[in-house]
């Protein structure tokens, strides 16, 4: 039996770079947003709130980062399940995930390194914020 095994997971370097993209198309689409990385095991690795965000964005972003490590967007995801109402309340039970739009899984070589989340604006918005932080890291 193996006593360690090697993973991969998002630095803090590349965290902070999308981040950073993010909040270079929040300003480009003149909205105000919170913006998190979180790593493999959902811990925050950068974080971001431009000024004039919504202080609600700052937990719910996170949340979507979170969420975004079950491997899929958490738009995809709702859509996923959203006739399914016994998925939909059961997913509410877990105190860090969200099923509103606007968190996107980072994957590297097929496997789940993190998580970017984005709110504070409309889906659609925190959508395209997220997307790019995420074309940040993969550009």
């Amino acid at each position: 039996m193996a006593k360690k095994y090697t993973k991969q997971t998002i630095s803090y370097e590349s965290a902070a770079k999308m981040v950073a993209a993010a909040v270079a198309k929040a300003v480009e689409l003149k909205c105000k947003q919170n913006v998190a990385v979180v790593d493999d095991g959902g811990n925050l690795k950068a974080f971001g709130r431009m000024d004039g965000a919504v202080l609600l964005g700052v937990e719910g972003c996170q949340r979507k980062a979170f969420t975004a490590l079950f491997g899929v967007g958490t738009q995809d995801l709702y859509n996923a399940i959203k006739e399914d109402q016994s998925l939909v309340v059961g997913l509410s039970h877990f105190s860090r995930a969200t099923l509103v739009g606007g968190g996107l899984p980072i994957v590297a070589d097929g496997e789940i390194i993190g998580g970017i989340g984005v709110g504070g604006g409309t889906v659609d918005e925190d959508v395209a914020c997220s997307q790019a932080g995420l074309d940040a890291l993969n550009g």
